[in-house]
Formats: structure tokens, sequence, C-alpha cells
């Protein structure tokens, strides 16, 4: 098994709180893993293999490599896993949403000029 990971388009910000998660078969029952950076664990009981790699910096890319131990006299598993990506980009909306004005009323203080963007992935899944 081989994962790469890394930015495609994130406009020079650092990708955080990233966390790789696949779901392995019913067959599978060890799985050993070697990552570039984070930590890469396997859970017998629920069959899937997380990695937290953390912190992404522009063009920076991870790698985890590993071996598959399945069940004996089960053979390879028909379909490939799902790998679903957890993470945050701080500073930016990725659709380009942008707020110019905001108006309070009824309120007596002085709300703060700021607004604070933040890009969370919802359900993003790569299959092969």
């Amino acid at each position: 098994m081989e994962l790469r990971v890394g930015p495609k388009q994130n406009m020079g910000k650092i990708i955080e709180d990233v966390v790789v998660t696949i779901p392995m078969a019913q067959t599978v029952t060890n799985v050993n893993l070697t990552t570039s950076a984070g930590v890469g664990t396997y859970d017998p009981v629920g069959r899937v293999v997380t990695w937290n790699i953390g912190k992404i910096a522009p063009q920076k890319y991870f790698t985890a490599t590993g071996s598959i131990t399945l069940q004996t006299g089960s053979g390879i598993p028909e379909s490939n896993p799902t790998v679903s990506v957890d993470f945050k980009v701080p500073l930016i909306t990725m659709s380009g949403l942008k707020v110019s004005r905001l108006d309070i009323y009824g309120e007596k203080y002085r709300a703060f000029k700021g607004i604070k963007y933040l890009t969370k992935a919802g359900r993003f899944q790569i299959r092969s």
C-alpha cells in the first residue's frame, strides 16, 4: 500500500489538522504503516487505518507506505477502500465568499471589524 498526500492548490496557506482515514475489508488482519510525517495507526477492532499528519506547508508532500496482512485462505478484496481526508485551511475561503459589511442594530457595544475565515473539509473522498 502506498499513499501520497499534499496540497494541490491552497493559495500559499498552511493546511491544518489533516487526518486520513481508510476503512479496511473484513479479511484484513493487520496493517504495518510507515509514514514520512505524522502518526499512522491501525485499529483491528474497527478495521480502520488512521494517519494523523497534522500540518502541511505549501508545496510539501508526505507519503505513507505499508503492507496489509489478509486472513489465511482469503483472496484479494474485490474493491478498493474509500480514502477520507479531513482538514482545515485557516484565513481563506475556497468559494471566494467575502464579507464586505456587517451591521448590528440594538446593541450598545461596538463590534470589532475583523472577519476570521476558515475552510473545513466536509465529506471529501477519493475513490480509485
